[in-house]
Parts: structure tokens; sequence; C-alpha cells
């Protein structure tokens, strides 16, 4: 830790983002001519997903903030400005595969300590001159989310896959887009966030350059083809409600591109195309999405990359159709050995990240659509306790449903150097 501090500390006063805060004139990211811009200049970035940070910053159970304040500095000294986080969860505890404590425990009603938490992370952003991308809910169990607006309609109890089977997951929550009762829930869980006014700044939400945009849900699915119409309604219909809210910010919807949208490139346009949504969003999967055998990904490596430089291709043209930048939200690969433990080897992911940074790298050379790519995620000096995360446990970058560890990017791991080379050339 203590190595990595003074290797990073000497990036930390020019902050190697160019989407930290201007000193003059506009401190919102816009978009123009179809790139990012920040006070008046090109803006290209290497994020990070950091979903915890809120919780970090409550006073609450799981809060922590003198390690909040040191992942921020290791970051930002690093060059990470860009953090992709999540506003919170909803519903209960003791759920598996949830993560704990949860923001909205029951409709409109509101974990006060989480509350201040989350306006203290946003004010410790602003003070280092670092953004966040807010996704307002979840398609997947692991923070209530599709499942839990459902039940709260009635719905009955929730499916979670790992217990019932990712079929009867996807069975249950097919029912969210056509639920007005759910949706409307989630209507007016966006009215209270983007709503709210900072207790720690006095800023309004809506006026608060620490965020970079306002991202409708980590993940949007229809699941199912008969949903596809009433999704893109959703989405279109969402942005929006933000937008009659919020003046300022940038929106996003969070989707994966083309995995998230029923393998229908043309839904991922129509989401894209809505006038309000600001960017194009993707994710990427290899291990996830059978691009390298499950038990073998050092065999399946390159085969990844070539799939990753085609999805990308395929989502760059959807962008350059629309005149909008894009931006690779999520990306990850397996530790080597598909080891989970900090310390283990990260040869075959260091590979596969410096792929994704160098098409990042050239379309910052080039001028390009391709504006920025957050890497799943930053785990920083948590030492994991169990296989799976417990309530009570240290938070790392991997959610409540999968191995603590997998994806995660510790401070020791030779990938950070990597991270901070990419971050100090795309200045």
């Amino acid at each position: 830790m203590k190595s990595l501090f003074k290797l990073c500390l000497c990036m930390f006063a020019g902050l190697a983002c160019s989407c930290g805060t201007a000193e003059d004139g506009d401190a919102f990211v816009r978009v123009e001519n179809g790139r990012f811009v920040l006070d008046g200049k090109p803006c290209y970035f290497l994020g990070t997903n950091f979903w915890y940070g809120p919780i970090l910053g409550s006073k609450g159970p799981g809060g922590d903030r003198e390690r909040l304040a040191r992942e921020l500095d290791t970051l930002a000294a690093c060059g990470v400005t860009n953090l992709r986080v999540l506003v919170g969860a909803d519903g209960g505890g003791g759920v598996p595969s949830k993560i704990e404590p949860t923001l909205q425990y029951v409709p409109g009603k509101y974990n006060d300590e989480l509350l201040d938490g989350l306006d203290y992370f946003l004010a410790e952003l602003g003070r280092r001159g670092m953004k966040a991308v807010l996704y307002l809910t979840n398609s997947w169990e692991w923070s209530g989310g599709y499942s839990q607006y459902l039940a709260w309609t009635g719905a009955g109890k929730p499916a979670i896959p790992a217990v019932d089977g990712y079929e009867a997951y996807v069975e249950y929550v097919s029912h969210f887009i056509p639920s007005r009762e759910a949706r409307a829930l989630l209507e007016e869980h966006v009215r209270f966030i983007v709503g709210r006014t900072n207790r720690y700044t006095g800023l309004r939400y809506a006026d608060d350059p620490a965020i970079f945009s306002w991202q409708i849900c980590n993940e949007p699915r229809p699941f199912g083809e008969q949903n596809k119409e009433a999704f893109a309604e959703w989405i279109a219909r969402t942005a929006r409600l933000i937008r009659s809210l919020d003046a300022n910010h940038m929106i996003s919807t969070g989707s994966e591109g083309f995995y998230g949208c029923e393998a229908d490139m043309e839904l991922v346009e129509r989401i894209h195309a809505v006038p309000e949504i600001s960017y194009v969003n993707l994710h990427i999967w290899p291990y996830n999405w059978n691009w390298t055998p499950r038990n073998d990904p050092a065999s399946g490596l390159r085969n990844s990359m070539e799939e990753t430089r085609r999805y990308i291709d395929r989502h760059l043209e959807v962008a350059a159709r629309l005149g909008k930048p894009a931006v690779i939200e999520e990306f990850g690969y397996p530790r080597d050995s598909v080891r989970y433990e900090r310390g283990s080897a990260t040869s075959l992911r260091d590979a596969y990240y410096a792929c994704i940074c160098d098409r990042l790298l050239a379309s910052k050379r080039e001028g390009g659509l391709l504006a920025g790519a957050n890497f799943w995620a930053w785990g920083g000096e948590a030492h994991p306790a169990h296989t799976f995360w417990q309530a009570g446990d240290v938070y790392c970058g991997d959610p409540a449903q999968e191995p603590q560890g997998l994806y995660s990017v510790f401070d020791n791991d030779t990938t950070v150097d990597l991270i901070r080379r990419t971050a100090e050339a795309l200045k």
C-alpha cells in the first residue's frame, strides 16, 4: 500500500484524467460535436467502478470514512477521477446475494445514515476534483432493483439466481418493465434522489459538478423479446423525468449494449438515440459471456481480445450515427487460474486491460468517439474475509453474488501501474 501510494503520489496535483474540476468556466462535463468537453477542452478518461463508496461515507454500519479518504486519495493520485457508483440498495436485509445496509428499506423511506453517506461521498469527490456516475437502480439482485420494486407491488417473493436459478430470476424480473406500479415507485425514488440537496456542501445535486452523469440503471434489460417496445419507452420516459429535474448533468442508460438489449443492435441504437441520453454505454465481460473457457481463461485470452475489439466497433458505429461519445462503463477479466485472493497473479487481466487501454489511448490521439472506460472494479486496500460477501465483511469491487476478489483491483496488484500510465497519457 505504501509503495503504491508513493508511486502514484506524483500524479495527485495534476489529476491525470482530463475530466477533473475546471479552474474557471463550466465545471460540468458536456457533449459537443460528439465529444465530451470540460471547460471547452476535450475530455477522455480511464475510470473505475466503486459502487460501495457512499456506504463507506456513512457513519453507520459499513461506514469507514478514514478508508474512504485513503481510497479516494490513492485513486486520484493515480489519475482515476471518474467513479461509477450505486446510489443505494433497496429492500430489507438478510437476503442471499444482496449487499447491506440498504438505502431505501421500504418505498419512499430511507436510511438517513446512508443518505448522509452519499452526501459526504459527493462532498469528498468535489474536494478532490473527482466526478461520479450515479446509477439510480439495478436490474440485478445484488442491490434489490427490479426485483425489489416488483416485490413491493405484491408480485410475490423475488427469485434469487443463486438460490432459485437464473431462469427463475429472469422470469420474475421480466414483469418489471410491464409493471406500471413498480415503475411508478422507481420514479418517486428518482425524484427524491435527483431533487436532493447535499447537507455538507449546501448544493442541490442538480447543481453539483461532482456528478458526471445520472444513470438510469445498472445494466437495464428488457428481460424478454415481448418487453422491448416498453423497455425503450421506459428508458425515454425516465430520461425525460431526470431532465425535468436537472438541467445541468448528462444522462446515461447504464446499458451493456448488445447483450443488454436482447442481442438487438437496433434496440441499442434506439435507447441511445433518445435526445436526453448524452452518450452511448457498453459493458464487456469475456469470462461471463463465454468468450473464454471457464476453467482456462489463459487459453481464451486472444479470442477475448478479438471479440472485445469487434464488440467495441459495433457500438462505435452506433455512436457515430448518433453523433454521441461512447463509454465502456464496465470491463473485467479474472485473475490467473481464476484465483480470488489478494496477492494472486494478474498477468491475464493486465494483458486484457492493456487491450482496452490501448484502444482508449488511440481514440484520444485521433479525437475519436470512445471517450472513457471504467474498469470493474476498485478493491483498494480490502482484505476479503470470505469467498462470498457476508454482512459485516469489508467491501471490495465484487458485489455479494460474486467471489470476492474475482474482478477486484487491489492496491498492490500490478494492474495499478497500467492504470496509472494510461491515465497519465490521457491528460
